[in-house]
């Protein structure tokens, strides 16, 4: 697994490059946004550590523009700031990271949090599998979803990995409800540290792709005082 760490504190930088290669990842690092985003799309890491407070571009910018490249590995993100503030969380997990940590921290709670980060991508490996239905077609084995616009024509989802993940898991049970709880095992696993609401963002960000009106949602809907749950006929 290839891991790039963003950071421009070299102490810190090389503290976790440390920790990361003990536990046999294999790191690069580098201390500003535009080669964070240059060593991506050379390098295409499964996961990026972020720090927020970086020269040129911040973390918040660097972490938008990487969700925003179609046909790119769509690599984990966590994100690592000195605030602590829920503000400052609220928005990092809203551009698209993953988790979060905030500074100081223990460097073997990151190593946990990454192994659970990449631990989805294990968990989906060696399964051939789709869902479908009357509108949504999601296939396990490509990872890949498509929306039917019309009675015949369908378009590609552009969904980052989180994305994709929670659509499947709505798919795979059509009309079940779920609570914030049960979300977070299924995605993030037992390692899961930070707030339950970071549901609740992505949730948003997913409706923004799947739904006709996002504010007044067709498939992903909320239940009040529950949960979640998706509704689409089964094909």
């Amino acid at each position: 697994m290839e891991i790039l760490i963003v950071e421009d504190e070299a102490e810190i930088a090389q503290l976790i490059q440390l920790y990361l290669e003990k536990e046999g990842f294999s790191c690069r690092t580098c201390r500003d946004g535009l080669t964070a985003l240059t060593m991506f799309q050379d390098q295409k890491p499964d996961l990026i550590i972020l720090d927020l407070m970086i020269p040129g571009l911040d973390g918040l910018e660097v972490c938008a523009r990487i969700r925003q490249k179609p046909g790119l590995k769509d690599p984990y993100i966590l994100m690592l700031t000195a605030k602590g503030e829920e503000l400052d969380r609220i928005i990092g997990l809203s551009t698209g990271a993953d988790d979060y940590m905030v500074k100081p921290f223990s460097p073997k709670e990151l190593v946990a949090r990454v192994r659970a980060l990449l631990r989805r991508t294990l968990r989906q490996g060696g399964q051939s599998q789709s869902y479908r239905t009357q509108n949504f077609v999601v296939d396990l084995d490509q990872r890949s979803a498509v929306r039917q616009v019309d009675g015949e024509r369908t378009e590609a989802l552009d969904l980052t990995t989180l994305e994709f993940d929670l659509l499947s898991t709505f798919m795979s049970y059509p009309g079940r409800v779920w609570n914030r709880t049960q979300l977070i095992d299924k995605l993030w696993g037992s390692n899961f540290f930070g707030d339950e609401r970071v549901v609740d963002t992505h949730i948003a960000r997913l409706r923004k792709k799947i739904e006709p009106d996002p504010a007044n949602p067709t498939f992903v809907k909320t239940v009040i005082g529950v949960g979640y749950k998706f509704e689409d006929a089964v094909a």
